[in-house]
């Protein structure tokens, strides 16, 4: 399947593919999908699986990084969602990080959501996430 979504973007862009939710936790993934093995070897697998079959990156938990870049190369993107400056609400997410941590352990990029569109002024919001992750 990914190898033929890659096939059939062809040239025109750089395709990832999703690992597991941050908002799922080990529990529900085995729970819910009926995984056996840890989370973390259910996103290793899947990071591995993406990077055969020729896709550049993954989404996936920023505690997730340094093991997949490990296991695939360090050039392997990883786009990280959950991001939570310190001393946000959590919400929904269960495996979190602040900006800085994940620049810190190589996140390529990040998503950040609820910070800036629930803050009561996001345009400030987005800049101090922005110079957190710069700093790191």
């Amino acid at each position: 399947m990914l190898k033929a979504a890659r096939e059939g973007l062809g040239q025109e862009g750089k395709l990832i593919a999703v690992t597991q939710l941050t908002s799922t936790s080990e529990e529900q993934m085995h729970r819910e999908q009926n995984i056996q093995t840890s989370l973390a070897e259910s996103v290793i697998h899947y990071a591995q699986k993406t990077s055969e079959a020729g896709l550049y990156g993954v989404v996936c938990s920023a505690h997730e990084v340094e093991a997949i870049k490990s296991s695939t190369s360090a050039d392997f993107i990883c786009l990280t969602p959950g991001i939570r400056p310190s001393g946000s609400q959590t919400g929904d997410q269960k495996r979190v990080m602040t900006p800085a941590q994940a620049g810190a352990i190589g996140s390529n990029y990040i998503v950040v959501g609820r910070p800036i569109t629930q803050a009561s002024d996001p345009v400030a919001a987005y800049k101090a996430i922005y110079a957190e992750w710069n700093q790191g």
